[in-house]
């Protein structure tokens, strides 16, 4: 139980462990950290897995030197981008049956539908926006697949989105990762890291409210 117990947390909190992991596994970091991006992205069921402190962390190691940066870009980008693949056709292929139940183990309902709704408001785009959100990005193509999004389309999100979404996280980590005011409040770091993210949800949201009320005032 105790085992267990500390592999749970070591999974949850690899942020926090990642330079142990380094020096413990070293080249095979990058095949372990391919993982756990893979399965953050790509598997509707992980969503609880860690993302963007990850990423930050791990351009941080590349920073002093501890792993290579451009390994970990090309690691990385191209999990993000095979676990939303995945997770697309996964979507296309079950969604709509899952979508319609509403006991469905090991899923949280209302994160697919709250995933939904970010869809149907800012459709494609949701693809490259949710890169930056913890929980919906796990859940946007989910959800583009049961939307029954053009592949094409879909795909070139998909890439935009990822090369995006790893390499500002890692560069951030790789510029102030080292530097002594980030190391001693890191988790103020991190929290304002996943406020960042969601600032392009939050300036679209303005933006569309906007238009809702120049267009309320006009009919007005």
């Amino acid at each position: 139980m105790e085992y267990i117990l500390w592999f749970k947390d070591f999974i949850l909190h690899l942020d926090k462990h990642l330079g142990d992991l380094v020096q413990t596994y070293g080249s095979w970091t990058y095949a372990i950290l391919f993982a756990i991006v893979f399965c953050e992205t790509g598997l509707v069921v992980t969503p609880f897995l860690p993302g963007d402190s990850l990423l930050f962390t791990a351009g941080a190691l590349a920073g002093i030197n501890s792993i290579s940066f451009w390994g970990l870009f090309a690691a990385l980008g191209v999990a993000a981008f095979l676990g939303d693949t995945a997770n697309y056709w996964i979507g296309r292929k079950v969604g709509p049956k899952v979508f319609a139940r509403e006991d469905v183990r090991f899923l949280n309902k209302k994160h697919l539908v709250k995933a939904h709704q970010f869809y149907e408001k800012y459709g494609a785009k949701t693809i490259v926006i949710a890169r930056f959100i913890p929980i919906i990005r796990t859940f946007a193509p989910f959800v583009a697949g049961i939307g029954q999004m053009s592949y094409g389309k879909f795909i070139a999100y998909n890439i935009i989105g990822g090369v995006m979404w790893v390499g500002i996280c890692l560069s951030a980590g790789f510029a102030f990762g080292s530097h002594p005011f980030v190391k001693k409040n890191f988790s103020l770091v991190i929290f304002a890291i996943i406020l960042i993210s969601i600032l392009p949800a939050v300036i679209e949201f303005l933006r569309e409210r906007a238009k809702s009320k120049a267009s309320q005032a006009t009919l007005g």
